[in-house]
């Protein structure tokens, strides 16, 4: 009997919660809910590819219930405009799972923060302070080295006897590149020597990311289901563990910049430096240094490997392309030097086929759910107060409605019309809009292009022996992030005299 009542109660509970928004509220369409569960076992793994098909039958705006939660989802460029624009202030708070309320602090930070005056002054501090491009330009020989670190790396392998002709896995370079270039900006640190050996404090750095997916993936069923929590708690003894370790190795590296500070009696253009310098004009705590780092970590260690993959298969896929932006290299930079941030103005075709990429293949294709914080309507449909919005910015893209031919991967389409990526037109949003939009999103932008356009200058690049363009697997894996689910094999050839394959070797800033 108890078991039956442990069962029927929490189902007749979810039932009347769902008839009651169903009677009040008049939602957006969408498939038909289990009890209790919802929608998700109907969802496919990946999620942003089962919206937008489920948009061809309900429409572009759709209702899924995660368990007893309302999940809304847009997918085309009028209601992302509607979600991020004009009616940005009731939709910018966050969903905090119970694992991102943990490593957030319960949103101390700015990625898991709700939208307040803590939001507001972080953010200014992010935008004001950190990604200004003063402090951009200040810090982009550490950019360009880890850049030209990856070429030289390419070329030792490539160049071996018996390597000649073989293909790679791309990702492995790129992978090398995003991680140090992050860890460098935020903490100074460069965790992995130019032999690709990782020191101790680097191994404890992987170890804790690791740790935090392990555990944040651990409750997956049970963050959306609220009875479900009885039988799967919170390990609150994991979580502490993992804090507390998290913690203890950026309070080292904070002490080890604040006596080098102290040493040197100068200012370093780290952002561990920065947040530290800043901390008592904007009264920041000791949790938000710590929460506004290791946002940065997680926000730019993959991202920027993800898409710089995702467009080398664009270009094995496309040699027209690759010939083209090849083409503009060689004619601007030529074959006696390399490329540099500085270049970019004078590469038109470049930062197309930087922005065709970020079009295409969106690192995070669903946007990290806004929280609506009153009732409020989109496309005429009711979005009640609690509700998770997500904008499907990867279906927003492959818009028809606005983008000709949307499949192709064809970077002249920006030359033929000026397309903002950073919030300003919503039919382009790899980096949000609005109140919640990337504060880093400049950053991001520069490593893609200098990334690409290296590989480009320095490289020529085919499918491996026996495999055609056609055959290259294009299909995503699942998660938050999306990378390609087959790892890009590429065969490099190299371009230029060997001398400038060298890396830069320039000291931390």
């Amino acid at each position: 009997m108890a078991l039956f009542l442990y069962l029927i109660i929490p189902c007749t509970i979810i039932l009347l919660h769902h008839l009651y928004h169903k009677l009040r509220f008049k939602l957006p369409p969408g498939p038909r809910p289990w009890p209790i569960v919802g929608n998700l076992y109907d969802v496919e793994p990946v999620r942003f590819r089962c919206f937008n098909d489920w948009s061809k039958t309900y429409g572009p705006i759709i209702s899924v219930w995660f368990g007893s939660t309302l999940n809304v989802i847009v997918n085309n460029t009028e209601l992302a405009k509607q979600v991020l624009k004009e009616k940005d202030q009731q939709l910018a708070d966050r969903h905090r799972s119970r694992s991102a309320a943990k490593f957030s602090r319960d949103g101390q930070d700015l990625i898991w923060a709700d939208y307040g005056p803590h939001y507001v002054k972080v953010r200014k501090v992010c935008t004001l302070e950190l990604f200004t491009p003063k402090r951009l330009e200040a810090i982009r020989p550490v950019r360009e080295d880890e850049v030209t670190a990856m070429v030289e790396s390419i070329y030792k392998d490539c160049t071996n006897t018996d390597a000649i002709g073989k293909s790679f896995l791309v990702r492995q370079y790129l992978g090398g590149v995003a991680f140090n270039n992050i860890t460098r900006l935020a903490f100074g640190k460069r965790f992995v020597n130019s032999e690709g050996v990782m020191d101790e404090q680097g191994k404890e750095f992987k170890a804790i990311i690791a740790n935090g997916l392990k555990l944040g993936a651990s409750l997956a069923t049970a963050e959306h289901i609220q009875w479900l929590r009885w039988l799967f708690p919170l390990e609150e003894e994991a979580f502490a563990k993992h804090g507390a370790r998290r913690d203890n190795l950026t309070r080292a590296i904070m002490e080890e910049h604040t006596l080098a500070r102290q040493n040197s009696g100068g200012t370093k253009q780290h952002f561990v430096d920065a947040l530290l310098t800043l901390q008592s004009k904007y009264d920041l705590s000791e949790d938000t240094i710590i929460g506004l780092l290791w946002d940065m970590i997680t926000a730019g260690a993959d991202t920027t490997a993800i898409v710089v993959e995702w467009g080398m298969a664009e270009l094995i896929k496309n040699p027209r392309v690759q010939e083209k932006a090849q083409e503009e290299l060689d004619r601007v930079i030529g074959y006696e030097r390399v490329l540099t941030e500085l270049d970019f103005s004078n590469l038109p075709y470049l930062q197309c086929v930087a922005k065709e990429a970020l079009r295409l293949h969106p690192p995070t294709p669903l946007m990290l759910p806004h929280r609506a914080n009153a009732n409020v309507k989109i496309g005429g449909y009711d979005i009640p107060k609690g509700s998770n919005v997500h904008v499907n910015v990867w279906a927003v893209a492959r818009d028809p409605a606005v983008w000709k031919n949307p499949l192709e991967f064809r970077p002249e389409r920006f030359l033929e019309e000026d397309v903002d990526m950073k919030g300003h037109d919503f039919r382009l949003l790899p980096f949000g809009a609005g109140r919640r939009v990337c504060p880093g999103a400049q950053l991001g932008i520069n490593l893609v292009t200098s990334m690409l356009g290296h590989l480009l200058h320095h490289y020529s690049w085919a499918p491996p022996s026996g495999l055609s363009s056609d055959e290259i697997d294009m299909s995503e894996s699942p998660g938050m992030v999306t990378y390609m689910r087959t790892p890009l094999q590429a065969v490099p050839t190299p371009r230029l005299p060997s001398e400038l394959y060298k890396r830069l070797a320039v000291e931390d800033m």
